[in-house]
């Protein structure tokens, strides 16, 4: 059964530890994590896209194919079906549906709207029991054709936005989407411990979570991180994966040409970098 990211995250900031999202794509990779978190007896918080949904041919599909697994893979450990980065349309549309947790991003509006906004998505989201996110000062490079510049978030706004009653709360501190570039300047600790101070105990959201170095990743998380999001490493190491076995001419051997044989590589590379993360996060044997 799906539940909130409400209390897994205030579990995790009270336990000093961070809770993975990690996003789907499609079966694979949904099927990859969830048994992964259960293996590890960990909780998860599984993120789409808008764009990820409407490949995967829309929000009830992807809600019937999670539920579904649930059941038949035996997960017992807490899972969340989160949007990520939702437009207001879209996370009215995956409220609806049936996802159990939601992240509108108005931080590209002026934060009078921004307010706005995410006040009438929470009071649509509090009458049925989902979590939400927001998001304050956009996370720099594009993800699904949202593209941030990478904004230090004001620690006042933060509080703004805080208060409206948010269960999670995304701030830009120098992190971005994607690969990191090597004049990259590294997260910006100090700004990250304002807003710490400015939203007391609220867990706060850390996107953007491929390439960050562990040390910087293990002091984000002492300074109130309770959510961490990573979806370019998965896709890189499910791409190599993919590409060693087509080159090596696996799938002319046989019946290597089974999509089953020819994806299998690619989602135990998924399987191990999401056990990696967990280690790494802390959240094993946490659920």
């Amino acid at each position: 059964m799906l539940v909130s990211a409400s209390k897994m995250l205030k579990d995790a900031r009270a336990g000093q530890y961070a809770v993975g999202q990690f996003n789907i794509n499609n079966l694979e990779w949904t099927k990859a994590i969830l048994q992964t978190a259960q293996e590890n007896n960990s909780p998860v918080i599984l993120g789409v896209s808008e764009g990820a949904g409407k490949y995967m041919a829309g929000y009830k599909t992807v809600v019937g194919m999670v539920n579904g697994m649930l059941e038949e893979l035996n997960i017992t450990v807490p899972v969340a079906l989160h949007l990520d980065h939702g437009s207001y349309e879209g996370a009215k549309k995956v409220i609806e549906a049936g996802f159990s947790s939601v992240m509108f991003d108005g931080s590209h509006y002026p934060i009078e709207e921004n307010i706005t906004k995410t006040k009438e998505i929470i009071a649509i989201a509090n009458s049925k029991g989902i979590s939400v996110e927001a998001e304050v000062g956009s996370i720099g490079g594009e993800e699904d054709g949202v593209v941030g510049a990478g904004e230090i978030a004001d620690p006042k706004e933060c509080k703004q936005i805080a208060d409206l009653g948010v269960d999670m709360l995304a701030a830009g501190i120098g992190n971005i989407h994607g690969q990191y570039p090597e004049n990259w300047q590294g997260l910006n600790f100090d700004a990250l411990a304002q807003i710490q101070d400015a939203t007391g105990e609220m867990p706060l959201v850390l996107h953007g979570g491929t390439g960050i170095p562990d040390a910087m990743i293990k002091e984000a998380i002492s300074l109130g991180v309770a959510k961490i999001n990573v979806n370019t490493e998965c896709q890189l190491v499910f791409a190599a994966a993919t590409r060693k076995y087509i080159e090596a001419g696996k799938d002319l051997e046989g019946k290597g040409f089974d999509p089953r044989k020819i994806f299998a590589p690619g989602v135990d590379a998924i399987k191990a970098i999401v056990k990696e993360k967990m280690e790494l996060f802390g959240s094993v044997n946490k659920a």
